[in-house]
């Protein structure tokens, strides 16, 4: 049966194969295109028909929520990888052959989100994660400079080691399970688990817990984790720093959010919390200092990445109806964001020639409209009213300072010194006198400030059925 979730799987793989064997790289731009967008219609229509859960894919309103935030930033991400990509072509950077390998991965990375997403498996999630892994991995090196490449096997060797880490956590699971629930299939299904986890061993579960923190930390990118998310950053595509950033560390984020559900339901197991909000708090800090040192505007965004995973991640350790709240309206402007950013990013590199910071100045004079888009973007980022993330970022402060004042002043410390630290970036790279090449910007604006309208409307107007959706998954999440 053809359902709404066998068409957000079975598109993306069905057009990575078409536009793999298409000679025409600009027909496969557009296919790409269509094919992200034709995933979204049948995303959204998770909203309205619920598919029937099985042993391997299940949909409910936590991933489903998930699902459609992947395919509408994987949506106009194709859009802009259209133009920038094709753009990359023109100067030589890549050949036709590779934007067609590009177009093809670019599909099969939304496949690989999309079926981690809906796995009811937790031994399928993690292969789906594994091939979203090596499929950005060759994303990254695809430009074949020896910096990119150096990248990409830095992000394989540490990416590998953090899924090895989340498998050993996965049989542990595994083996908790099995006194309880008997070897074979339903010692795997998440729905099955986490209805008998109140028998399962805590010993186990909670050893499980710690492995599956470190390996799905790693590929969220919490520090000390982090090592490879910078170069990754930089050196890849940048619209894959966008799906990165925006996309794929939400679904290591999702996996982890799945399994600390599990440990909640055993009374006497390990409390996940604590152990979340501490790599939250060293992640924020830590990446919050370390804005005020990148030279590179791709590494600044890339740390900013990790900064507001580390209050994501925070969000969801501390728990409870309004944090858990916080913490989804945090990811989602924080997806829309950092994705605009990205792509006011890859307009700025390719017009000044270079993503060394010293060497662009005065792009509002220069470039109006992308300089003010970038501002814009990071006025959104670093947490001002009346744009989203200051609405999700005040929902996690004062629910913590009513829960744990202390944390709430290294919480606050933290986006205090973030926020300086990209203004202080800002201010060299908007303002001032204009520095370095002055190319004409080519491609559309249009999916930039489409996702910055969409952070300002939620800044101001969150609508009722949205609040009422969010209330009911921070719910699920306990």
């Amino acid at each position: 049966m053809f359902d709404a979730l066998t068409g957000v799987l079975l598109i993306p793989i069905a057009a990575a194969a078409l536009v793999a064997a298409l000679p025409d790289y600009r027909l496969t731009a557009r296919l790409n295109v269509a094919a992200t967008a034709l995933t979204l219609l049948f995303a959204l229509s998770l909203f309205f028909v619920r598919p029937r859960s099985g042993a391997y894919l299940l949909v409910d309103d936590l991933n489903a929520t998930f699902i459609v935030l992947t395919t509408f930033v994987g949506f106009t991400t194709s859009v802009f990888s259209s133009s920038y990509i094709g753009h990359e072509l023109q100067d030589g950077r890549l050949t036709p052959r590779f934007v067609r390998y590009y177009h093809a991965m670019y599909q099969v990375l939304m496949f690989a989100m999309n079926l981690a997403l809906s796995a009811n498996n937790i031994g399928l999630m993690w292969v789906a994660i594994e091939i979203a892994t090596l499929t950005t991995v060759l994303m990254v090196g695809i430009y074949r400079t020896h910096e990119a490449l150096e990248a990409a096997w830095k992000y394989f060797i540490l990416g590998s080691i953090g899924i090895a880490l989340a498998l050993f956590g996965t049989i542990l699971v595994y083996m908790a399970a099995r006194p309880v629930i008997g070897e074979g299939l339903d010692a795997m299904v998440w729905t099955v688990l986490v209805k008998r986890a109140g028998g399962f061993d805590p010993a186990l579960l909670n050893l499980a817990f710690v492995f599956l923190l470190l390996g799905y930390g790693t590929k969220i990118g919490l520090a000390p984790l982090h090592a490879w998310l910078p170069d990754a950053h930089a050196e890849g595509p940048t619209p894959i720093s966008a799906v990165l950033s925006g996309l794929l560390l939400n679904v290591a984020l999702y996996a982890l959010l799945r399994f600390k559900m599990l440990l909640a339901a055993n009374t006497a197991a390990l409390a996940p919390g604590p152990l979340m909000v501490t790599l939250g708090l060293i992640s924020l800090v830590f990446a919050a200092f370390m804005l005020y040192r990148r030279r590179d505007i791709k590494r600044l965004f890339a740390y900013s990445s990790i900064e507001h995973m580390g209050i994501i991640a925070f969000a969801f350790g501390m728990g409870g109806p309004l944090a858990n709240f916080a913490g989804l309206l945090h990811m989602t402007m924080h997806s829309l964001t950092k994705s605009a950013i990205f792509f006011a990013v890859g307009h700025v590199a390719q017009v000044k020639g270079t993503q060394r910071i010293a060497d662009m100045g005065g792009l509002t004079e220069t470039h109006p409209a992308l300089g003010w888009g970038l501002a814009l973007g990071v006025v959104a980022i670093a947490g001002l009213p009346p744009l989203g993330i200051f609405m999700s970022e005040f929902l996690v402060v004062t629910s913590t300072f009513a829960r744990a004042p202390l944390l709430a002043m290294v919480l606050v410390f933290g986006l205090l010194v973030g926020l300086a630290g990209l203004f202080l970036r800002l201010n060299s790279v908007a303002f001032g006198e204009p520095r370095g090449a002055n190319a004409k910007a080519q491609g559309s604006y249009v999916p930039m400030f489409a996702h910055l309208l969409l952070v300002l409307v939620a800044g101001v107007y969150l609508p009722p059925a949205l609040v009422v959706w969010f209330q009911n998954v921070a719910g699920l999440l306990g």
